[in-house]
């Protein structure tokens, strides 16, 4: 039985923040409502954006620039 989004995200967020510049890791639904993974930039970061994965586990990645996260 193929893991749920839930399971890989959580699998894989440690890997993902320590990359450069990413700044969040969720999850969302792309255009068509499809299950992604959500890979959140503070900024564009060309070199970051190149070396992440396209799909983790079957599951898309999808990149947003979000910006600084500010705490409320």
């Amino acid at each position: 039985m193929s893991p749920s989004i839930e399971e890989v995200k959580k699998k894989y967020t440690q890997a993902l923040l320590a990359k450069p510049g990413v700044i969040s890791v969720g999850i969302g639904k792309d255009p068509d409502g499809i299950p992604v993974i959500i890979v959140g930039l503070e900024r564009p970061q060309p070199e970051t954006q190149k070396k992440l994965p396209k799909t983790l586990e079957g599951y898309p990645i999808q990149i947003e620039i979000i910006g600084k996260i500010k705490a409320l």
